[in-house]
């Protein structure tokens, strides 16, 4: 007896303890949208990172949500949003390109260039093997090369047999800055921050391809495309036995150096590895690479290969005069123009919209770079990040956006001193929904589950196919900003900014994407 009495004491207790548990785990979730993100935004860890939200219903006309959506914050990637709006706003998605094959000399019947044959590039950034349009992923089924190729065996049909001076790669269509301030040294060196030119070729980067040698205790394959001689190769990776446990593969190149050097191992059965290097110099590689193949057309040089930039310190020489008679020039080749250049060949792109496409679903960095300098040359003063900027500034002020809630330095979002509050990236794509090419804008974005950056998020939830944003990344920096469809058949736009967080990748993006999914069902 003395026994079931002391239980009894504890039992109590043990009752007491589980039963308010019990109540707890049937407390119903948050149901109001601003519940259900306070409460995501609540968790200790995720709390100590810096949010902005602001979640605006375009078709009632009202917030849903809003935090810190007034602060600036680092939006990374979600600055293409802005210069990918300005381009399609003031250029147009009709625009094309044009890259030239020219000469100030002359070509006589017996196929002699006197003076230099160069090669201008005007700003397409799709100089490579990629195919567009773009269809839900990146394809490269042209060799990287292909259009210098073309222009090559172009040259050759216009009779050109010896050329007395040089083969030069021109750029000058932009100054030459190959970088945007504010970007970490780490970027310079990969394809993510390839240097911008109005020249580029292959997106200004090769691609190193790593594979193991037959018989392990040999040097791995390594080879680059476009295949050139522009790298020295310092090759230390070798290949080990079978199941010798994942390769280890280092890659070195310093900025403003010619020498890579690769070290590690790989096993004989590992499939292989893909890089992409920049570029030191984007239009010296172009004028080696045209030369190459000139030559291989059985085209006699005499000159070498070389670049011809713009300086930045140069352009207070240019008057506004010679600017605009270069662009009537550049775009139609008129003949009229005074000393105007015999052209030889010629490529122009597909239109630039398809471009704003590639920038939008894949991300990519040295496109939007271009598309800021081309406002700049067409819409502004120079082709220069700052003549692109002030164009920038105009149109969001058109827009509707404060130039106290945006500082820019880039096009891309790869600055880590750019700023933009939540608020201005709402009111930009409110703006934007009320535009003649709307529709156009919001399908260069990821669609969720589908395609681009967000092909692999929100897969078996409500919100895959509802959403189309823009998302980007940084070193404790998230965002993802765009329209979307709720259940009920509202459209909305949104803008998720967080920065000097400390999660797990995966975890930064789980929340974002619980916050989406959280706008879609409410």
């Amino acid at each position: 007896m003395l026994c079931h009495r002391s239980l009894r004491p504890a039992l109590a207790l043990l009752l007491l303890l589980v039963l308010p548990a019990a109540g707890a785990a049937h407390k119903p979730a948050p149901r109001t949208l601003g519940a259900r993100i306070d409460a995501l935004l609540a968790d200790p860890e995720v709390a100590r990172g810096f949010w902005g939200v602001n979640i605006v219903d375009l078709t009632r006309g009202r917030t849903l949500y809003a935090r810190n959506a007034d602060k600036l914050f680092t939006p990374a990637s979600n600055t293409k949003l802005f210069t990918t709006a300005a381009a399609l706003a003031l250029i147009g998605p009709d625009y094309r390109f044009r890259t030239t094959v020219e000469t100030a000399g002359t070509l006589d019947r017996y196929g002699r260039l006197t003076g230099d044959l160069v090669l201008v590039g005007r700003g397409d950034p799709n100089l490579s093997g990629r195919t567009l349009p773009y269809n839900l992923r990146t394809e490269r089924t042209l060799p990287a090369i292909k259009v210098l190729e073309d222009l090559a065996n172009s040259v050759v049909q216009a009779g050109v047999k010896f050329v007395d001076g040089d083969v030069v790669a021109d750029d000058a269509y932009f100054a030459y800055e190959r970088y945007g301030e504010g970007w970490s040294q780490d970027d310079l060196v990969w394809g993510d921050g390839a240097p911008v030119s109005a020249l580029t070729i292959n997106d200004n980067v090769v691609f190193v391809s790593i594979l193991p040698a037959v018989r392990a205790g040999d040097h791995a394959f390594v080879s680059l495309t476009p295949a050139s001689d522009y790298y020295q190769v310092d090759n230390r990776i070798m290949t080990t036995s079978p199941g010798t446990g994942p390769r280890k593969i280092f890659i070195n190149r310093e900025p403003g150096s010619r020498q890579l050097t690769l070290w590690g191992n790989i096993p004989v059965d590992d499939p292989g590895a893909n890089e992409a290097l920049a570029i030191e110099d984007p239009v010296e590689f172009a004028a080696q690479v045209f030369r190459d193949l000139l030559q291989q057309r059985g085209v006699v040089i005499y000159g070498h290969s070389r670049a011809r930039h713009l300086e930045l310190a140069s352009l207070g020489t240019v008057s506004v005069t010679s600017l605009a008679s270069a662009r009537a020039s550049e775009g139609g080749g008129s003949s009229l123009t005074p000393n105007a250049p015999l052209v030889l060949a010629s490529h122009q792109s597909q239109p630039l919209l398809e471009d704003v496409r590639v920038i939008n679903k894949v991300s990519q960095n040295l496109h939007a770079e271009i598309l800021l300098r081309l406002l700049g040359r067409e819409k502004g003063t120079a082709g220069t990040i700052e003549g692109g900027e002030e164009v920038l500034r105009g149109f969001l002020t058109r827009a509707g956006i404060s130039p106290d809630e945006f500082v820019f330095y880039d096009g891309s979002g790869l600055s880590r001193e750019n700023l933009v509050t939540p608020q201005a990236v709402v009111k930009l794509l409110s703006y934007v929904s009320t535009q003649p090419w709307a529709e156009e804008y919001r399908n260069t974005l990821p669609m969720a589950g589908v395609d681009g950056s967000l092909a692999d998020r929100f897969k078996n939830t409500p919100a895959a196919g509802r959403v189309q944003g823009k998302t980007g990344s940084l070193s404790h920096v998230n965002a993802l900003s765009g329209f979307l469809t709720t259940r009920r058949g509202d459209r909305v736009a949104f803008s998720i900014l967080c920065n000097n967080h400390h999660l797990a990748p995966k975890r930064a993006l789980e929340v974002i994407d619980q916050i989406v999914i959280a706008a879609v069902e409410q």
